[in-house]
């Protein structure tokens, strides 16, 4: 029968402990990644719902605007289109609504039926079975928005895809029926 002395238990227990901490180590890094994955991502998604749900209320703001017979098309369309960018800037949360997130100045650029204010952009659109009128009554009015979310990670934001400033560009597009 041998006896071992502390010394023979000390070093083995060490031995132990030091073989844990590696296994430790090389255990906690991919977690800790996929723990800053899926903060990112919450991120990610919490903006893209946020943004969605505005821009779909800005639409119904659109579809609902109450058109006024003593002024011009254009002017209510200018109004209408006011409506819905207070509408979906409102209804952002806390998402930033100012420049470089989310960019509008106020003026608004046409080409055809199609209004564009930076990130905003309105268009209106005929159905084929309805003649076109002033009021715009069952032509649809489509809402689409751009923003641009910031990636705080840097392991992750170099597998997504990213503008030229280095933001991830989510887009909330809804179309509605004008009453």
């Amino acid at each position: 029968m041998r006896i071992r002395g502390r010394r023979g238990r000390s070093r083995r227990r060490s031995r132990a402990e030091g073989q844990s901490l590696v296994e430790f180590s090389l255990v906690l890094t991919p977690l800790f990644l996929i723990l800053l994955g899926i903060i990112q991502f919450g991120f990610i998604f919490n903006s893209y719902i946020t943004l969605t749900n505005a821009t779909r209320e800005a639409a119904r703001e659109g579809s609902i605007f109450v058109y006024l017979g003593s002024q011009s098309k254009a002017t209510n369309d200018a109004n209408r289109n006011a409506t819905i960018e207070t509408t979906l800037k409102n209804s952002m949360n806390l998402l930033s609504t100012t420049s470089p997130r989310f960019s509008t100045s106020g003026t608004w650029s046409q080409s055809g039926d199609t209004f564009t204010d930076g990130d905003l952009t309105i268009t209106y659109i005929i159905p084929a079975n309805v003649t076109a009128n002033d009021p715009r009554s069952g032509e649809t009015v489509t809402v689409r928005a751009q923003y641009h979310q910031d990636l705080m990670i840097p392991f992750i934001s170099a597998l997504l895809p990213k503008d030229g400033n280095g933001r991830m560009v989510l887009t909330g597009e809804v179309t509605m029926v004008i009453n």
